[in-house]
């Protein structure tokens, strides 16, 4: 059942600390190795685009927001066959389209498969099929939208890798595919955590997210404008 993200009663909040629980949100990130491949770098690029799809987007776009090199992150929808997106419609699970977030990054601090090692280890579980904590639904897929061939190739080869090292505890089910479109979501879920910092939603599943990107990424990451 996806869990309806909106200001909440306090029985609410206490019913979605359950759901929680229940659906085993992962409360630690994991250490993971560096890539054994990245993007090669284009001293002539000034900026590049990565799209992560991860469960809820705001917790993915206020950590991409705080790391070091990110230019801006934007939530939005990716993989539907639709010409448009809408969260009311994406939300039913039937136009194929994920929550997504389009981060546009200077590759000059930071790489593409530096990004893959933040989206892995600390913005979600990657052995979730189809869902995030206490969201569920094919919106919210773990997926990788490559922008061109290499960054499919870095992210197939970093997932082979984490594999390898059975660095999770479960197979990833992270999908890979090459980038087809991505539609900016409504204004109102846009830069969503720091204008809602003290949602129960926000405090359980997406402030810790924060904290343990400055933890594990002291080198990348970026303390909140102002």
């Amino acid at each position: 059942m996806t869990v309806f993200r909106s200001t909440l009663s306090a029985v609410a909040a206490a019913a979605l600390l359950a759901a929680c629980n229940l659906a085993g949100a992962r409360s630690k990130p994991v250490a993971l190795p560096d890539p054994a491949v990245d993007v090669a770098a284009n001293p002539a690029a000034t900026t590049e685009t990565a799209v992560f799809a991860g469960g809820c987007f705001w917790g993915v776009e206020a950590v991409f927001e705080h790391v070091r090199g990110v230019k801006s992150a934007v939530s939005g929808y990716s993989g539907g066959s639709a010409p448009s997106a809408r969260y009311l419609l994406v939300s039913t699970g039937r136009t194929g389209h994920a929550e997504a977030v389009r981060v546009v990054y200077d590759p000059k601090q930071v790489s593409y498969g530096q990004l893959l090692k933040v989206f892995f280890s600390v913005v979600h579980d990657p052995t979730q099929l189809d869902r995030q904590g206490p969201d569920v639904g094919p919106q919210y897929r773990s997926q990788i939208f490559a922008a061109n061939r290499e960054q499919q190739r870095v992210a197939e080869a970093y997932i082979a890798q984490l594999e390898a090292a059975r660095a999770f505890a479960g197979p990833i089910v992270t999908k890979v595919a090459p980038l087809d479109g991505f539609h900016p979501a409504e204004a109102h879920h846009q830069d969503y955590l720091e204008h809602h910092p003290d949602e129960p939603y926000i405090v359980y599943n997406d402030a810790p997210k924060l904290v343990h990107l400055k933890r594990m990424f002291p080198a990348l990451y970026r303390a909140p404008h102002g």
